[in-house]
């Protein structure tokens, strides 16, 4: 029996006031479609107000979600600090949401689970009560303890991107690219596809930062200093590795075809693409973490919370994600 088959993965709260425990409560209903048992670290009482009939359990410790699970979504009971409005987050419940995340990375850590799926959360709340990192990624990778920064990759079945800089304006990620971080990126990215993925030696695409990726220096020099160097360091030690490439073409049908991954410079060329070829069922997964996890892409979806319509797809697919990569860590042990 693998670790995949006795422990149950994890689902954060995310923002109380968001679609979160919508989409949780309607995956549970989906459950067929994973492999996996999983809990949501949520509100009991709150939950039991709004669950529309689906039927819900608490558990004492993830371990009763397995016996819990196939008769009723198991939820580990964190209450909240004050009332819930749809639509309207609150620096009051703003620290319940962070515990949420703690104390699945704890569960994990003491191997009560085989990995989390974190619902969105709405970062301007949490800022304002001084949270200090950009989003997930770099706040697991805090509470981690890990030397490197973790990655953010977006997946659908079509296509892998990983940006070089993330939750940064425009004029701040240009300036933060480096051919050391592209090195480190392109590294982490491949070594991440094979433990995680079983793609042994993947081919991966650097994406240029200017238009024709830059061509030939006529329309920005970033190719030439720092791009081209970085992509000829990889080569030399055995990655396969190409680029810089026209970001215009990268993600057309027939290119997408040739590569397992992109590399991209900053937030939007990356996310752009992923979520025009499928907004639904994309996953956002964190590489270089000791542990799994994976998230919806997409956010808090305010403006129809609390209204039943809110599309549970993206947490379908995050959920299957995170169980296959907890599978493969197994055997690959």
């Amino acid at each position: 029996m693998t670790l995949n088959q006795v422990l149950p993965l994890a689902i954060t709260m995310g923002e109380p006031a968001g679609i979160g425990w919508e989409i949780t409560l309607k995956a549970w209903e989906k459950r067929a479609k994973t492999d996996q048992p999983f809990y949501l670290l949520d509100d009991f009482n709150r939950l039991k107000k709004v669950c529309n009939n689906v039927p819900i359990e608490i558990i004492k410790t993830p371990s009763d979600a397995l016996q819990v699970f196939p008769n009723a979504l198991p939820i580990f009971h964190m209450p909240l600090s004050a009332p819930t409005n749809f639509g309207k987050p609150s620096t009051k419940t703003a620290p319940d949401v962070v515990l949420s995340i703690r104390q699945a990375v704890r569960h994990i850590e003491n191997k009560m689970a085989a990995g989390v799926i974190t619902n969105p959360i709405q970062k301007s709340i949490l800022y304002d009560i001084g949270f200090k990192y950009p989003g997930h990624t770099e706040f697991l990778g805090a509470i981690s303890s890990i030397a490197a920064t973790p990655l953010m990759m977006l997946s659908c079945h079509d296509l892998k991107v990983v940006p070089i800089t993330t939750h940064l304006n425009l004029v701040d990620a240009i300036s933060e690219i480096s051919t050391r971080r592209i090195i480190n990126t392109c590294m982490l990215t491949a070594n991440s596809l094979a433990t995680d993925f079983g793609v042994k030696n993947p081919h991966i695409a650097v994406a240029g930062l200017n238009p024709h990726a830059g061509e030939g220096g006529q329309l920005g020099e970033e190719e030439q200093k720092i791009i081209e160097p970085a992509v000829s360091e990889l080569k030399s030690i055995g990655l396969n590795v190409s680029g810089p490439l026209s970001p215009d073409t990268l993600f057309s049908r027939p290119i997408r075809k040739t590569f397992d991954v992109a590399i991209c410079m900053y937030h939007d060329q990356a996310l752009i693409p992923i979520k025009t070829l499928d907004f639904e069922k994309s996953v956002n997964i964190t590489l270089g973490l000791p542990f799994v996890r994976t998230s919806p892409d997409h956010g808090t979806a305010l403006d129809i919370a609390g209204q039943g319509i809110a599309n549970e797809k993206s947490m379908v697919a995050a959920i299957q994600v995170a169980s296959r990569i907890a599978k493969y860590r197994v055997l690959e042990k």
